[in-house]
């Protein structure tokens, strides 16, 4: 017998129905062919293959490939207008354990894109009132390519984009991205008028091809070869020591650069590090029924605060749809065998000082990462921003200055001294 109109199953439903005719959504169930059931305590509701994409139903199809199920309070708390950090997306209430997924894995990774994006349509725009604005002039930026032959590398021609003059700035940008995700920073008219900034395209990233002698295999991004291509760019581009800040697996380096090559460096800002972040490797990442361009940028989109722009959360995930096949899960290689209490205490902080910036939707380099590297280096600092996540510089530039440039003021003073 059909649901009454009343019945929560038929709610849930028509909300569904309703989130399904968005374009983003609509472009997320291109070719999508999976049935999908949304159980709610007591309501159920499913998304079926349809003419010209997916329909909802009520109550849910029993034979769904894909099958999700929260308690109603869980399900209220990631509705809020605000929601808190681990109820802020798919990928975060599941972390959590608030979100159970059953049913084929593979299926679920290709549903990911479509179901993150119905969370933010059901929940609804999550705003902050807006950050102080900032000069910015794209046309500060310069963009070339350096010639860089690590030892044992192979040669590549790197592309970077640089700007401004004064203390050097290199940027280092997140596993399977690139530069780009720097250049609201590198645009800043103020940083540039004291600072030259920097930043760069690893090999198989971005605008830097693969280097040479590359034989077609997985990208795997080693911590000797990643130390390497970075040791390079310092030594042969900025030629001189700089303050390093990397983002996430960015971030990881930069502390590495620190401990390993502490006559490059004199400082290091490190936004959203982790302590050791196990969890990430997933073989959706690159897998043959599995597409790469929808799946992997909605992998990171659940670690994004929900309180950004649209258009700023789109450009981030334009930059991770355009990796390259492997790419992404092969950085991660590196950023899962980041151990940072072996690297942290060989850090001389009186020297090289560093301080840590973590968003607080981040659950893969959290706060409390930050707190414990910071423990282990003598004089660091930490600071939370509340409503960012784990690509700040992207999801909210204008927020993410505020706590970037007061961080990049201390490590450049104290390293002066």
């Amino acid at each position: 017998m059909a649901p009454s109109p009343g019945d929560p199953s038929s709610a849930l439903a028509a909300r569904l129905e309703a989130a399904l005719r968005d374009p983003e959504a609509r472009l997320a169930q291109h070719g999508l062919r999976e049935a999908i059931a949304l159980g709610v305590g007591p309501a159920s509701a499913g998304l079926v293959p349809g003419e010209g994409g997916l329909r909802a139903i009520a109550p849910a199809p029993a034979g769904a490939t894909v099958r999700l199920s929260l308690a109603p309070e869980a399900w209220t708390a990631a509705l809020a207008p605000f929601p808190r950090p681990g109820f802020h997306s798919v990928t975060a209430l599941r972390r959590g354990g608030h979100l159970r997924v059953e049913g084929d894995p593979l299926a679920f990774a290709r549903c990911l894109f479509l179901l993150e994006r119905l969370l933010e349509l059901l929940r609804g725009a999550s705003p902050r009132p807006a950050a102080p604005s900032v000069k910015r002039d794209v046309g500060l930026i310069a963009g070339r390519y350096h010639r860089l032959a690590p030892p044992g590398q192979g040669a590549a021609d790197v592309f970077a984009e640089s700007s401004g003059a004064g203390v050097p700035v290199v940027f280092l940008h997140t596993a399977g991205a690139d530069a780009r995700q720097w250049g609201a920073l590198l645009a800043d008219a103020d940083l540039a008028a004291g600072h030259r900034l920097h930043a760069f395209d690893l090999p198989f990233h971005g605008r830097t091809l693969p280097p040479e002698g590359w034989d077609g295999g997985a990208p795997l991004l080693g911590a000797e070869r990643y130390l390497a291509w970075c040791t390079a760019f310092l030594e042969e581009v900025v030629r001189e020591p700089a303050i390093v800040s990397g983002c996430s697996m960015g971030a990881a380096m930069a502390l590495v650069l620190a401990a390993e090559r502490p006559a490059l460096v004199r400082g290091v800002v490190a936004v959203e590090a982790p302590f050791r972040a196990t969890g990430r490797l997933n073989p959706a990442l690159a897998h043959p029924e599995v597409n790469a361009a929808a799946h992997n940028p909605s992998y990171v989109r659940g670690l994004m605060a929900p309180a950004g722009s649209e258009a700023a959360r789109r450009a981030a995930l334009w930059i991770y749809a355009q990796g390259a096949y492997g790419v992404y899960a092969g950085d991660l290689a590196f950023y899962e065998a980041f151990d940072g209490g072996a690297v942290a205490p060989r850090i001389d902080g009186a020297r090289c000082p560093v301080a840590f910036l973590a968003g607080a939707y981040d659950y893969s380099a959290t706060p409390d990462d930050a707190r414990r590297l910071a423990a282990l280096i003598p004089g660091a600092t930490v600071d939370v921003m509340d409503d960012l996540g784990h690509f700040p510089m992207v999801e909210d530039p204008d927020r993410f200055r505020l706590h970037f440039v007061p961080a990049l003021e201390r490590v450049g003073a104290r390293s002066a001294r």
